[in-house]
């Protein structure tokens, strides 16, 4: 499934891509418009079409290398520039009376050109660019520079704003989710790094000392066989309490609380935006099934904040059986993960059911029942 900070930037990506599949036909469509009208020639024409669909396929990427990182590679940018110039200006006739079409592209120019160079250089880009388009475009037009100047320079300011926002928003939402990622990594590292302590606290005295004793047993074999007995009774003794130790710690580490668990996820959810609404009725439960429960509501929220788009989840429990809407379906289901596959075999052996699906009326709902 795809992620939110992947789908906006498709959104935003397509979006250009259509945009400029728009600007595209509209200036090849004045360039076969010039030629059906004897303005140039077919050799011109053919010119001019090729020049620009140089430069409207070169755009998008352009704009993909642009929104993955701050691109390095100039030479695009020159290339772009050369197209523009070529297509619009050198092949275009001077002749034209109204104002130029191709100053709507130099501004698209500038705007791309923003995305690759600092704000000092593209400041004087801007300013120098703005001057020459409105010296040409006076020189072929007979308007006056001033009102050229202010209508162009309103367009280029709005096309780069444009385009530098769209890049900001796509860095935003991708850092936040990259940020999130982070998270739940140092949560988990975290939990391994204590249940590592936890074990060492618990086996390093007891191994140590089995480790000593065993050392001596072995010594004392041939010289005192009663006391090396002894020692190896020790032994097996401690060894005894390190492994019901090692169980206990297990087991507390396996243990959930429900309704600490369906405290954490709502928080959680909520802090991802979603709206999250609780309606747990759980008394009269039994202990194994209210940690099951916990363990299908801990499972279903980390399914949602990783695999949907949801706005709104509903956690309803009554009579053993948990339910979970969420309304972040995209698209088909790639199969079970690992995660509800594991859930689903917990469940079963222990005499409930288990399903997580989309339902037809565009939700995904997890439904885990238990024995009461």
């Amino acid at each position: 499934m795809a992620t939110r900070p992947e789908m906006a930037r498709n959104v935003l990506l397509y979006w250009m891509d259509a945009m400029m599949a728009l600007l595209g036909v509209m200036f090849l469509s004045i360039a076969v418009l010039h030629w059906s009208m004897g303005a140039i020639s077919l050799p011109h024409a053919a010119a001019v079409i090729v020049c620009q669909l140089g430069f409207f396929g070169l755009f998008p990427f352009m704009l993909r290398e642009a929104y993955d990182r701050r691109p390095r590679r100039p030479s695009r940018l020159a290339l772009l520039a050369g197209l523009f110039a070529a297509g619009t200006l050198a092949l275009l006739p001077p002749q034209i009376s109204d104002m130029p079409s191709w100053v709507e592209i130099g501004m698209l120019w500038l705007s791309a050109a923003a995305l690759y160079l600092p704000p000092p250089a593209t400041v004087c880009l801007t300013v120098t660019v703005l001057g020459l388009v409105t010296g040409v475009a006076t020189v072929l037009t007979g308007r006056p520079w001033e009102g050229i100047l202010l209508t162009q320079s309103i367009s280029a300011v709005g096309m780069i704003a444009a385009m530098l926002l769209w890049r900001w928003l796509w860095w935003t939402i991708r850092d936040a989710h990259d940020g999130k990622e982070a998270k739940a990594r140092l949560a988990v590292a975290e939990e391994r790094l204590r249940f590592a302590r936890d074990l060492h606290d618990l086996l390093g005295h007891s191994l140590s000392v089995i480790t000593l004793k065993s050392e001596l047993a072995a010594k004392l074999a041939t010289k005192d066989e009663g006391r090396a007995a002894a020692e190896m009774a020790d032994v097996r003794r401690l060894a005894g309490e390190a492994l019901a130790e090692v169980q206990l710690a297990v087991d507390g580490y396996q243990a959930l609380d429900l309704d600490e668990e369906l405290a954490s996820v709502r928080a959680a959810l909520e802090a991802a935006g979603m709206r999250c609404v609780v309606d747990a009725r759980v008394d009269g439960l039994s202990p194994v099934a209210r940690a099951l429960l916990a363990w299908a509501v801990r499972e279903g929220g980390t399914n949602v904040l990783k695999h949907s788009a949801a706005g709104h989840c509903t956690i309803t429990i009554e009579a053993g059986v948990l339910e979970m809407r969420n309304d972040g379906v995209l698209g088909r289901p790639s199969g079970s993960g690992n995660g509800l596959r594991g859930l689903s075999e917990r469940l079963v052996t222990a005499g409930g059911s288990f399903s997580a699906e989309p339902t037809p009326t565009g939700e995904f709902l997890l439904r885990a029942a238990v024995p009461a």
